[in-house]
């Protein structure tokens, strides 16, 4: 079993509109929901791929209730620490042009009985699981070390678990030697306080990384695909050029690979193929954090993997 761990659970709103404009009344085209926060994202997907998904977390509310009613529909586990907060809502407004302009809520407050609560339920998650995932932000409440401590609590039962965040979640947790992180440039730069301009500096960087400890350094590049760096391989898988449709949840559906794959205990070179194509698949559709299977299998030849 898979289980996804989102703190700042959401209602993700889509609205398709024709053109984003400042300052004047905007007529919605059409409007999806969907229950949101990244690990949600990671849980559809996870259940998408056929493995078995519990998803877990803070919810809270009228919000909290309707996301579990939601997850009801779409077939998926969840095991979540209720707050007396309201769960948050986030907005995606997506144009003509393709163009998707975001709209995140803070989480609201958590107290710390309500974390104690979770820790106490995610301490037996952990042993029915086989990987964990670990994405997002936290609500407020919540102290930035949180995700060093639930990676250490996972490692400490000998199971694998991967962290997908961002700014000081990300730095702090990362002292835990997470099996997988998947920083971009970007967050790599700000990981390593160093610039990243060139090929061989993404490399070096990411060798950097998977020298503190952790086992598969994965860099997302967007279009490019992603990086892998282990202690023994560096390979770079690349999909094939696609009209996307919505990149939204591109990197939730690579994460949720990347766990469906170590689960199965793919090889790195099939892990990566995978994990692209489930990726890609995913902005073949309007709905965030999803994918038609066989827009993945047809994808999933057509990814280039290199070994460097």
């Amino acid at each position: 079993m898979i289980t996804t761990v989102t703190l700042n659970v959401a209602i993700d709103k889509s609205y398709v509109i024709d053109e984003l404009k400042k300052g004047e009344v905007m007529r919605v085209r059409t409007c999806s929901k969907t229950p949101g926060g990244k690990g949600l994202n990671v849980a559809r997907v996870i259940n998408l791929c056929g493995e078995e998904v519990v998803a877990t977390g803070f919810i809270g509310g009228y919000s909290g209730a309707y996301i579990e009613s939601l997850l009801q529909e779409q077939g998926i586990t969840y095991d979540f620490t209720r707050t007396t907060s309201e769960t948050r809502t986030c907005i995606n407004v997506l144009d003509s042009e393709g163009n998707s302009t975001e709209f995140l809520e803070p989480g609201e407050p958590v107290t710390q009985s309500e974390l104690n609560d979770f820790l106490d339920k995610f301490t037996q998650m952990i042993t029915e699981s086989d990987v964990i995932t670990i994405s997002g932000s936290v609500p407020k409440g919540i102290d930035t070390d949180i995700y060093a401590r639930l990676v250490s609590m996972v490692k400490a039962k000998g199971k694998k678990v991967i962290l997908d965040s961002s700014g000081d979640l990300l730095k702090e947790g990362i002292k835990a030697c997470p099996t997988m992180i998947k920083p971009n440039r970007d967050e790599m730069q700000a990981l390593l306080n160093c610039p990243i301009d060139n090929w061989d500096e993404l490399i070096n960087s990411a060798k950097k990384l998977q020298n503190t400890g952790i086992e598969y350094v994965v860099v997302s590049l967007g279009v490019d695909g992603a990086l892998v760096v282990t202690k023994d391989a560096v390979y770079h898988g690349k999909p094939p050029r696609i009209q996307p449709v919505n990149t939204v949840g591109s990197g939730d559906s690579m994460v949720a690979a990347f766990a469906v794959g170590l689960t199965r205990g793919y090889s790195i070179e099939k892990l990566l193929r995978y994990a692209i194509a489930v990726s890609t698949a995913n902005t073949l559709t309007m709905t965030t954090g999803s994918f038609k299977v066989e827009d993945m299998k047809e994808l999933y030849d057509q990814v280039s993997i290199i070994s460097l």
